[in-house]
């Protein structure tokens, strides 16, 4: 080898190994860290410790090598690697569990250094906690159920301390509603854990079916936990049931399926606290048992919504109570959590107040309403729950007619019922629906699944915090925590329920574990990025929601100009248009100010990360027509309720949304829609669209036809063209142009009539809603 092949092979060696110690030697900044729940406190260290196949895992018993298998099953899925767990620790390249009995129970230390890695609890929630925790220092490929190739399995050298800011950090999932198999809920747990979340309040009982194995009462599940099948309707689009009608649709949890659940959630320092409805949303148990009704007539186990919730226990009858208690007995033998919820919420009492065994009661008991009565009722199965041992928490409508003594109250319309008991000394979880309702939209509703309303997007869950400004020091002493809640009326699988529950759960887990004063929405934007990519792995099918970009519209009549403003959730987003057919590249307009059009234009937007688009894109159409400006006449006038933007609300370019409420409907309740356009002079057409809504469950409907007629003087009118649609039942809710067109006319009226539905299927009237009347 001559002089000059040695030097370029020594230089080719020392750029290699250069690169190789550069790869080793990574400097970490905190922005490198993205760990969620952000813990309490965290200090960061120079260099990095390594994973290896040498890498040994020290325990003391069997339960911390149980919690190995979190990451040591993922080292064998990403890397091979079967990691030895052991009971003495070697010079170096090992993880160690240490007790430290001075520690809070959920409390834990990490210390990291090159050399090894000490994990200081006080038990098994601790050390699960920081394992989580050294989870999320990895890098997010560790997630993967494949082998990753080239990984490097490095974490910066860090010393964290930390523990939760509130005791009680809950999720709430509703499987009456909609049923989920067992091996979701326990999917959910794990996911829980991973946020630090520690409660599952399982809401096992509701109107529309009952989910837990009873023995003593076979009927329970025998008859309560199927109902007729009607999933091609809205959830409040449904018949009524008659009680012979057989069910199809449910099912139920064995005491063993329930049992061993409990025990799987233990280990994942998770609380499974059954939820037990009374005295309402109990029509399941009502038509297994109907003599527990005040009326005691057979009725169906309902398909869809109930309102108002007059089938309830009757509170005058003994059997009420014993039926109760024996049904309690079980269900405390299967779970041993330190809480029983009893639900006492939106119980309609019209059979109370004229049932004679109502009556009685409180003429005995000396009650003087029929809250007084609910008041009797919770209070005596509060007795019986604290006999064995529990607690009884409720919603805040316990609080009506006089609270439980030792009760918990679970405060979910608004603050204000928890505020109420905090007051009266009593323990609090807040649960506000502004916050904490994941049935709620979190992005556009045009653009996100059918949920039951409102909108909650990550951001705003964020913002929660259990404890109101207004509460003394010695009020916020009583709130043990939040929750978030999961209704299940509109979730009809699994990966809906995990688009609703994720990434929300993340934000709130934030909130209930960190310090306030380190919460900050930005950083948690950055490090929400993290968590994204490890669900990408994870199989989770979260919602990317937080990415969409919404616009609002505002359109001057004068100048007929209209204004679009775009925005997005996350702090100073990277948003980028095109207009007409060009396509969201790293070349696309960056968003700085409302668009200014005037003509027909497409519009594109997307968020941009790594100027990439991330995301679904936002894409509207803004249609200068024919009409727009154009004065119109109506046969019978719109709704108050839903009056859109008034004189020109049809003719102003802005078309509504799936939200009904967005102020762009116009609406009319049980009649046609005849409206008359001037057009101003002879004008040439030959199009007509009529925007319309469907959303079965607030009984919106299609119209069942629209007729165009067209006239020169604005007294003979001739028909040019009708769409008819008939009724068909419609689960979802949707958006249609009603198109018609004909031959090139020459008029200067056109009238439209879209020829309502006018009577719902099961009675009452129907709503008709219109956005826009497009004229070409």
């Amino acid at each position: 080898m001559n002089v000059l092949k040695k030097v370029a092979v020594l230089a080719l060696i020392a750029f290699t190994v250069s690169c190789q110690t550069v790869k080793q030697t990574k400097v970490y900044t905190e922005k490198d860290i993205a760990i969620i729940p952000k813990p309490a406190e965290l200090k960061l260290g120079q260099g990095s410790f390594k994973f290896s196949k040498n890498t040994k895992f020290v325990v003391i018993d069997a339960s911390q090598k149980a919690l190995t298998s979190i990451l040591t099953d993922k080292f064998k899925n990403t890397s091979g690697w079967n990691l030895e767990v052991a009971d003495k620790a070697p010079s170096k390249d090992f993880v160690q569990f240490v007790i430290d009995e001075k520690l809070a129970d959920e409390a834990y230390k990490l210390e990291v250094n090159s050399d090894r890695v000490l994990i200081i609890a006080k038990g098994n929630a601790g050390f699960l906690y920081a394992i989580e925790t050294l989870r999320q220092l990895l890098p997010t490929s560790i997630e993967s159920a494949a082998k990753v190739s080239d990984a490097e399995w490095v974490i910066p050298n860090v010393t964290i301390s930390d523990q939760p800011r509130y005791k009680y950090r809950g999720l709430m999932l509703d499987v009456s509603r909609h049923f989920f198999k067992m091996d979701y809920v326990k999917k959910t747990i794990d996911r829980m854990a991973m946020l630090k979340m520690n409660v599952l309040h399982f809401h096992l009982v509701d109107d529309q079916g009952w989910r837990i194995e009873i023995k003593k009462y076979p009927k329970l599940t025998e008859i309560g936990a199927w109902r007729v099948d009607q999933e091609d309707k809205h959830w409040d689009g449904r018949y009524t049931p008659a009680a012979d009608e057989k069910g199809t649709y449910g099912g139920f949890y064995t005491q063993e399926e329930l049992k061993e659940l409990v025990a799987y959630a233990a280990t994942k320092n998770i609380e499974v606290i059954p939820e037990i409805e009374m005295p309402a949303h109990v029509s399941s148990a009502i038509a297994a048992y109907p003599e527990l009704s005040c009326h005691e007539r057979p009725i169906g186990v309902p398909s869809g919504g109930v309102w108002p919730i007059t089938d309830i226990y009757c509170a005058g009858k003994e059997n009420t109570f014993q039926f109760l208690e024996n049904v309690l007995t079980e269900v405390m033998d299967i779970f041993p959590s330190k809480y029983i919820h009893v639900g006492g919420d939106e119980a309609t009492k019209t059979n109370w107040k004229v049932c004679p065994h109502c009556n009685k009661r409180m003429e005995a008991e000396g009650l003087k309403s029929a809250e007084e009565l609910q008041s009797y009722f919770i209070k005596r199965m509060e007795r019986f729950i604290n006999s064995k041992g529990k607690k009884l928490i409720g919603w805040d409508e316990i609080l009506e007619g006089g609270i439980a003594p030792e009760a918990t109250v679970m405060s979910w319309r608004g603050v204000a019922g928890g505020i109420e008991a905090a007051k009266q000394g009593h323990d609090v979880i807040m649960t506000p629906g502004t916050h904490c309702y994941f049935d709620h939209y979190q992005g556009p509703q045009n653009e996100e699944p059918l949920a039951w309303g409102g909108y909650t997007p990550l951001s705003k869950v964020y913002t929660f915090d259990p404890v109101v400004d207004t509460m003394t020091p010695a009020e916020a002493k009583h709130v043990l925590g939040g929750q978030a809640n999961l209704w299940s009326e509109q979730i009809k699988t699994e990966a809906h329920s995990e688009y609703m529950i994720f990434p929300r759960l993340a934000a709130l887990s934030e909130t209930l574990w960190s310090p306030k004063e380190s919460r900050n929405w930005e950083d948690f934007s950055n490090r929400i990025e993290s968590m994204f990519s490890r669900y990408d792995l994870l199989g989770i099918n979260y919602a990317k929601s937080a990415y969409l970009v919404m616009h609002d519209v505002q359109i001057d009549m004068k100048t007929k100009e209209v204004s679009l403003a775009l925005k997005n959730e996350f702090t100073n987003a990277d948003i980028r248009y095109t207009l007409g057919d060009k396509k969201l590249t790293d070349q696309a307009t960056k968003y700085t100010e409302p668009l200014k059009i005037d003509k027909t234009t497409k519009v594109h937007a997307s968020l941009f990360k790594n100027n990439q688009p991330v995301g679904v894109s936002f894409n509207t159409t803004i249609e200068f027509h024919k009409a727009v400006g154009k004065k119109v006449t109506f046969k019978e006038s719109y709704s108050d309720q839903y009056k859109g933007e008034g004189e020109f609300g049809l003719t102003n370019t802005l078309r509504g949304t799936k939200n009904f409420t967005d102020g762009h409907w116009q609406a009319w309740l049980g009649k046609d829609m005849e409206a008359v356009l001037d057009m101003g002079e002879t004008t040439s057409i030959q199009e007509v669209t009529l925007g319309t809504l469907e959303n079965q469950g607030p009984g919106i409907y299609f119209p069942t036809a629209v007729t165009v007629y067209v006239s020169s003087d604005g007294k003979n009118y001739k028909e040019v063209g009708v769409q008819k649609r008939a009724f068909a039942k419609n689960p979802s809710f949707d958006l249609k142009d009603f198109k018609i067109s004909f031959e090139k006319q020459s008029v200067r009226y056109v009238k439209v009539v879209a020829t309502a539905l006018k009577t719902l299927p099961n009675g009452g009237k129907a709503w008709l809603f219109v956005d826009e009347i497009l004229i070409k």
